[in-house]
């Protein structure tokens, strides 16, 4: 039967929160990517922190080629993350693609979407964490192919601590990254460590290594670094917040 009622416009006066949430992150993912999102929905409050995503084009295999074509993609991306307003902070969580273009060409990719916004990216947040935790040496183990992870491993060698020992596991599609069992990644992760290291680094946003963190470091007796947990580490800084984190590895403590 038809209702005869219409909509009758509220007298209630409207009041307007300068946002949602306090802070926002936005960040940039490759379209392949399983875990990134994951790990920030694990680490930051939803009541606080809001995290806006959005994916990018990639094609596998992680040939230097193929992390080169991201860079360009990453402005319009950005500029799509709730257009036209301010973000506090902005990452792009692909590792071998932020060594591999540079850092700072990554920003201005980045920002010529989003204009004055702090950029993270994995490898610079690594970087971070290594001096916060006072890690002049480092072992590293990254999933990737042999060529991507010397790569990586002379990004370090180049910025900052020196790198006592590097292992890979030769995976070069970030699909199967993410695939790894979290056995695999641990027993490689001890496997990798060397006695002089003082941290370890676990390259890739695609592994599933941010759960892993804590059960390494009980093992090793070492602080453990990885890629998504250094990037969410120093977004959280970026934008001030002050919650503890619990079970995502000694760096939080800094």
């Amino acid at each position: 039967m038809p209702m005869n009622v219409t909509s009758t416009v509220s007298a209630v006066p409207i009041e307007m929160d300068a946002r949602p949430v306090k802070k926002r992150i936005a960040l940039v993912v490759l379209a392949t990517d399983h875990t990134t999102e994951l790990d920030f929905s694990r680490i930051c409050d939803p009541a606080d922190i809001g995290v806006y995503a959005n994916r990018i084009d990639y094609q596998n295999p992680g040939t230097r080629e193929n992390l080169l074509a991201t860079g360009p993609r990453l402005t319009e991306a950005a500029a799509q993350i709730l257009p036209d307003e301010k973000m506090d902070v902005i990452a792009y969580g692909c590792t071998a693609a932020s060594v591999v273009l540079g850092n700072d060409a990554v920003g201005e990719y980045l920002n010529a979407g989003k204009p004055d916004t702090p950029f993270v990216t994995p490898s610079s947040a690594a970087l971070d964490a290594f001096k916060a935790l006072g890690a002049r040496k480092i072992s590293v183990l990254t999933p990737y192919s042999a060529h991507i992870s010397d790569a990586v491993v002379a990004y370090f060698s180049s910025h900052g601590p020196e790198v006592v020992r590097a292992n890979c596991l030769g995976v070069d599609d970030d699909r199967e990254i993410a695939r790894l069992s979290e056995d695999t990644i641990i027993e490689a992760a001890c496997a990798a460590m060397d006695p002089d290291a003082d941290a370890l680094f676990l390259s890739c946003t695609g592994l599933r290594a941010a759960v892993c963190i804590a059960r390494i470091e009980a093992r090793i007796g070492k602080p453990v670094v990885t890629s998504n947990q250094a990037m969410i580490w120093r977004c959280l800084r970026e934008i001030g917040s002050t919650k503890p984190v619990v079970g995502y590895g000694r760096l939080f403590q800094h």
